[in-house]
């Protein structure tokens, strides 16, 4: 293989990379992962090729994603703040039924949880939820039964201790 002379190229590597980004730090930045990837790609190198201009090539490329990772991300952190500003925040009802839907899944047994976690959070499969969990398919079927079961229970006993929850006191009949 051609003598790999990176280091008597610095120079214009360096140079070339302070014009592209017309800062000290980012280009020093820039040469540093150019010669990595030079490194890590120097089989692609022809022999007897122009090693100065394959480096160039490669800061540029370099530079090149670089600007476009950045523009895509400002394009992200714009739609983002459209987003922001059309947006509500959750009223507090919705936060309390939230929690309240927490509290009721997470005093779920242990094996009802994770079986209902596994199908309705993480989208498995019966099947599959049967093979993490361990267990035959109808004994996973019969605790999302369960599971499901109870928390539509404790769901009814809320909506009747909330009907409850207000009285008129007093007044006409």
């Amino acid at each position: 293989m051609a003598r790999f002379d990176i280091v008597g190229q610095l120079g214009s590597l360096r140079r070339y990379a302070r014009s592209l980004t017309r800062d000290g730090a980012d280009a020093e930045d820039l040469v540093h992962d150019a010669l990595v990837r030079a490194y890590e790609r120097r089989g692609t190198f022809r022999s007897g090729g122009n090693l100065r201009a394959w480096l160039l090539a490669i800061v540029h490329n370099i530079f090149i994603d670089r600007v476009r990772s950045c523009r895509s991300e400002a394009a992200r952190i714009e739609q983002a703040g459209h987003v922001a500003y059309t947006s509500a925040p959750a009223s507090q009802d919705h936060s309390v039924r939230l929690s309240q839907v927490r509290e009721a899944f997470l005093s779920l047994p242990e094996e009802q949880r994770s079986a209902l976690h596994l199908v309705a959070i993480e989208g498995l499969s019966y099947a599959e939820a049967a093979e993490v969990s361990g267990v035959p398919l109808g004994t996973l079927m019969s605790r999302i039964g369960r599971a499901r079961a109870a928390l539509r229970e404790m769901e009814e006993g809320a909506r009747v201790r909330g009907k409850n929850h207000l009285r008129i006191v007093g007044g006409e009949s």
